[in-house]
């Protein structure tokens, strides 16, 4: 079977950055396809693939996580952040005030904070390394983008920001590990 709309399809997958790193692996990952779960450069290069078939494909930043905006770039008092901050840390809200995307801090001196709202990977060209391991028909009942059979990792989502942190509000009270945050 081929690789078409309404598909599932399992895939084993290499992220590197253009220098050839690695940055991400994973295995045995399952999405539906025609329905850009995963990146639409990727989805496209998948279509009409077999079990076996391997692709490798090259997405400029503007095609996976965008460019880097410096304007996404926040810098707060590190007394705004009750019970202490940590670089690493993502808030959407400090201080009672709702940030507009997750932002996540990179740095900490002299008493004032960095906090970045590009995804990790914005402005950086990728290259996947992409083999289809099994394609087969979505059975009855899991027609819908999201059950428990069909996730796709944040590393080949598709999102305006997405971002998997852990996020704690200013009280430090709420904490969603390994989420997509949006």
């Amino acid at each position: 079977m081929q690789v078409a709309k309404d598909t599932l399809v399992t895939i084993s997958v290499k992220m590197f950055n253009l220098q050839g790193d690695l940055m991400e692996s994973a295995d045995d990952l399952v999405y539906l396809h025609g329905h850009s779960d995963i990146f639409p450069v990727i989805e496209k290069s998948l279509e009409g693939k077999k079990a076996g078939d391997t692709v490798t494909v090259q997405l400029e930043p503007e095609e996976a996580f965008g460019d880097y905006d410096e304007t996404a770039l926040i810098i707060r008092p590190e007394t705004d952040f009750d019970g202490g901050v940590e670089v690493g840390l993502s808030y959407t809200e400090i201080r009672g005030e709702t940030l507009d995307r997750v932002y996540r801090v990179t740095d900490i001196a002299d008493g004032v904070v960095v906090l970045d709202g590009n995804h990790p990977l914005a402005g950086i060209g990728l290259k996947f390394e992409i083999t289809v391991r099994k394609v087969e028909p979505v059975k009855k009942g899991m027609e819908t983008v999201g059950n428990d059979d069909v996730v796709v990792p944040s590393f080949l989502q598709v999102s305006d920001k997405p971002m998997v942190a852990n996020v704690v509000d200013d009280q430090g009270d709420e904490e969603l590990v390994g989420k997509t945050v949006h």
